[in-house]
């Protein structure tokens, strides 16, 4: 396999000996479109499934980043593309489930796509500065929020984006007022935080591992349904009083309009790519839990997040 990166491709060239599948089939290379700059948690996702799913596909797979507004700008190009297979988008992010409470956009969330596969849905969790920093757990920076309201800051990967919308669940859960302040992506409002800038932040695994390993994050809390095995010590908000669950999904969808054999395709692919060494590896490095859901599911579990943040927006 030979492996082609630049600037935002990725071309996977596929082993001479790839076996020929029956029924409909690509016939030019597929587009894998992630909303988001290369080198981030997106971006990284894509390209790993990519690798592992290059062998069974008869065409190359290429990851073009077209990252911009919360992931909205591709996922309008995908909602817009040919219904003929050979475009799909990294979604189930801000894209799919906080950017459409937020303001307008030129898609719709549970109508305009046609869902695939859920890849991914890991934790977000809420993050303080350890060394020198105020809080060692949440009940703290409640306590803080609620005797000085917008006192206490919170980061942000930027406006509209699910780590914005996070602590919009928070604060309405609480009833409390924190001050935003937003950043350009993950990496950016954890720096913020280490830097001493902002209180908080919420961050994905693979973006904090590094700095949380490294003593200059706490973890004060998940807000998923359950802990995580990789940090077994950080509660939930659910079970520290405050009923909020939103987890970061990644999965493919196409245009609307794709149809069943297409989609049957690539889910059927996808799904044995994700029981490879490759994706395995990957999960267990970025603590990451297994994820997969069929596309009813997955459109399911993103609509039923989205309604959520509009419903703390006033917009449900």
């Amino acid at each position: 396999m030979l492996i082609a990166r630049r600037a935002a491709l990725l071309t996977l060239a596929l082993p001479a000996h790839a076996p020929a599948q029956p029924g409909w089939a690509p016939t030019r290379p597929v587009q894998l479109v992630a909303g988001f700059a290369p080198g981030g948690g997106s971006d990284v996702i894509a390209r790993t499934i990519a690798e592992a799913a290059a062998p069974l596909y008869p065409v190359p797979l290429v990851v073009v980043n077209r990252p911009g507004a919360g992931g909205a700008l591709a996922a309008e190009q995908v909602s817009r593309a040919a219904p003929d297979g050979h475009t799909l988008l990294l979604a189930g992010g801000s894209e799919s489930t906080s950017v459409p409470a937020h303001r307008d956009v030129p898609y719709d969330p549970k109508t305009g796509f046609t869902p695939v596969i859920r890849l991914t849905r890991h934790g977000q969790f809420i993050v303080a500065k350890a060394r020198g920093g105020r809080f060692t757990d949440m009940r703290q920076v409640i306590e803080a929020a609620k005797a000085r309201p917008e006192a206490i800051s919170h980061a942000s990967a930027g406006v509209g984006t699910l780590s914005h919308s996070i602590f919009l669940l928070l604060g309405r859960a609480a009833g409390v007022e924190m001050l935003h302040v937003p950043f350009t992506g993950g990496g950016p409002s954890l720096q913020a935080v280490v830097a001493g800038q902002v209180d908080v932040s919420v961050a994905a695994p693979e973006e904090m591992r590094g700095l949380v390993d490294g003593g200059e994050l706490r973890v004060l809390a998940v807000a998923s349904p359950e802990r995580l095995p990789a940090y077994p010590d950080a509660p939930t908000l659910r079970e520290l009083g405050w009923n909020v669950l939103a987890e970061n999904m990644k999965g493919w969808v196409g245009p609307p309009g794709l149809m069943p054999e297409i989609t049957t395709f690539h889910h059927d692919r996808m799904k044995q790519a994700i029981a490879t060494p490759t994706w395995q590896r990957f999960l267990e490095r970025a603590g990451e839990a297994d994820g997969y859901a069929d596309g009813r599911s997955f459109q399911a579990a993103m609509d039923t997040l989205l309604d959520s943040i509009r419903a703390a927006l006033g917009r449900g």
